[in-house]
């Protein structure tokens, strides 16, 4: 998944992407419903602030919106995630070594 910084999408495509996940969200606001372009406003403030992203995973073609602690949760469980395979594969090698240098018998 990569963020999409702001300043690369053209104003249409942001307010696109905005209403889509408003669309796409279903949030209640409470007792007063807020209107689209006040839904819209708030989003950008979000955005323009840093405390909501625009990301896109490659691999579902997929954009949404994402806190920043979202972001960095997925950012962190990825690196997790490459490091344990990289460490499994370290170890099955390793292993692998192990049992090569094995005679079969106790030398004691």
């Amino acid at each position: 998944m990569i963020e999409i910084p702001l300043e690369r999408l053209s104003a249409e495509i942001l307010t696109a992407i905005i209403e889509e996940f408003i669309l796409r969200d279903g949030t209640d606001y409470g007792v007063q419903e807020a209107s689209m372009d006040s839904k819209i406003a708030q989003v950008q403030r979000q955005l323009v602030r840093g405390d909501v992203l625009i990301t896109f995973d490659p691999v579902t073609e997929n954009c949404t919106l994402l806190t920043k602690h979202q972001f960095q949760r997925y950012q962190d469980e990825q690196k997790v995630a490459e490091e344990a395979d990289l460490s499994g594969a370290y170890t099955d090698a390793e292993a692998y070594e192990d049992y090569s240098q094995d005679t079969g018998y106790n030398s004691e």
